[in-house]
């Protein structure tokens, strides 16, 4: 979403707050027969906040190796109000591992830096949560980080690998690096490849019935059928069609308040260009009479539409006198 020049940051701002109450509100959740714009990153981000289906993302991940959902703990770190630094998915495997996963329908590299902000901040929950001391002379403990991005959107991305280096240095070599695993599909029948054909059924039945109820209720029996999240959709049919549909989420409404804004701001600026075009030109009129000297004060001011006091200071900044 393009966003205008920041001049107008008090309305970014302002509506965020004005947003969130109208969005968390009852009556809009449950009235608007209208699908979010960020439906299947919601459905994303509910389906791996449970441990059992992190546990098959995990395996996805790792060739299949299985581990138990109990040795997982979910680090997600949660939007608070609208002000704090939030992600898609993240999982510390026996307090050895972090795995931060996004997922993204547009693509960009920019992913790289907010996952290394993402990464920061949870290396940081964990040493405040474990009581370590970054401070101390025995050495702390360290899990070992993984980044990925998973890709749903049209666009043909042949990495498998994106870094901070390559993607931001040209290949030159960096103190602070990371790379991340690029995911676009997985192996037949697993998780991944589940989700991923649940975004491509959605995006069918989107096309067919706009962002309603009824591509929502498609897509849930198009996957149930194909037996694509079948467990998933079975035993939270009701929450997957809540969290898909609702009133257009925060970040369409923000876009759509947004271009209202400025338009209104452009609206403005055009109304005070023509004023300005008008006392321009009303002031090269008096200017015109008083070079002729023929015309008094009232007569000029009648004249070019300024007022005598306006013809007075004229006449005295430009040494021009009136008869």
């Amino acid at each position: 979403m393009k966003i205008i020049d920041f001049e107008d940051k008090y309305v970014y701002n302002k509506y965020r707050n004005k947003c969130f109450v109208n969005f968390m509100s009852e009556d809009s959740i449950v009235k608007k027969d209208i699908s979010k714009y960020t439906a299947k990153d919601s459905v994303f981000r509910d389906l791996f906040s449970d441990t059992e289906y992190l546990a098959e993302l995990y395996a996805a991940l790792h060739n299949g190796e299985e581990i138990a959902k109990e040795s997982i703990e979910i680090i997600t770190l949660e939007e608070v109000l609208l002000a704090s630094i939030y992600n898609d998915v993240g999982f510390m495997v026996n307090g050895k591992l972090i795995v931060l996963i996004e997922c993204q329908s547009t693509w960009t590299e920019n992913i790289i830096i907010r996952l290394l902000m993402y990464l920061s901040e949870t290396y940081y929950r964990y040493y405040r949560k474990t009581e370590q001391s970054l401070y101390s002379a025995k050495k702390v403990d360290f899990p070992k980080p993984e980044l990925y991005v998973m890709y749903i959107g049209n666009e043909k991305i042949n990495k498998e690998y994106i870094s901070l280096s390559e993607s931001f240095l040209e290949g030159e070599e960096c103190d602070v690096n990371i790379k991340v695993k690029v995911i676009t599909n997985g192996k037949k029948g697993d998780i991944i490849s589940q989700y991923v054909r649940f975004t491509r059924v959605f995006n069918e039945q989107e096309k067919k019935y706009d962002r309603t109820r009824k591509a929502i209720s498609e897509t849930i029996k198009i996957c149930s059928d194909e037996n694509v999240l079948k467990k998933y959709m079975k035993e939270r049919e009701s929450e997957v069609s809540s969290i898909m549909l609702s009133m257009f989420d925060v970040e369409k409404e923000l876009e759509l308040y947004l271009k209202a804004e400025t338009k209104e701001i452009a609206d403005k600026r055009k109304a005070e260009g023509r004023a300005e075009g008008e006392q321009q030109r009303a002031i090269a009129v008096a200017k015109k009479m008083l070079v002729k000297n023929k015309y008094d004060f009232e007569e000029i001011a009648d004249c070019s539409g300024l007022s005598i006091d306006e013809v007075c200071a004229l006449s005295k900044d430009n040494n021009l006198q009136p008869v």
